[in-house]
């Protein structure tokens, strides 16, 4: 099993904090964790083997729902479905898939250690995410 991603983890200095443990999120899906004020969706991708976090809030509607979005593949790459407008993101590195906008949403890098579950987290963090237009 995969135990991180995130494109640019390698460079970047991270605060790693505790979100749950690994049977708290449902295989296949997502949850909510928080982090300070921020809202964090945390998917356990097990048909994938590997972990993925993102911003929760949607760019488009600016809901806290991205977590419950629907993951799945596209050519290969990982993607979240937003539950209301069906736009898709990729958790790789958080562009739009949709093609039809020009937004994207923050990913994080996820560890898996002893059954618990660490999602990695930059002291510049609220960058990198723009709203769809």
């Amino acid at each position: 099993m995969k135990t991180e991603t995130h494109k640019d983890m390698v460079s970047e200095k991270m605060n790693w904090f505790k979100a749950c443990r690994t049977e708290d999120v449902p295989a296949n899906g997502g949850v909510c964790v928080k982090y300070d004020d921020e809202q964090i969706a945390l998917f356990n991708f097990t048909r994938r083997g590997e972990w993925f976090a993102t911003q929760n809030q949607c760019p488009h509607r600016m809901q806290m729902a991205l977590s419950r979005g629907m993951i799945g593949s596209q050519n290969g790459e990982p993607k979240v479905a937003c539950p209301f407008h069906k736009r898709t993101f990729s958790l790789i590195d958080g562009r739009c898939m949709t093609g039809e906008e020009d937004c994207s949403i923050i990913t994080y890098p996820v560890r898996i250690h002893e059954g618990d579950v660490y999602i990695g987290v930059r002291e510049d963090r609220m960058q990198g995410s723009t709203a769809c237009h």
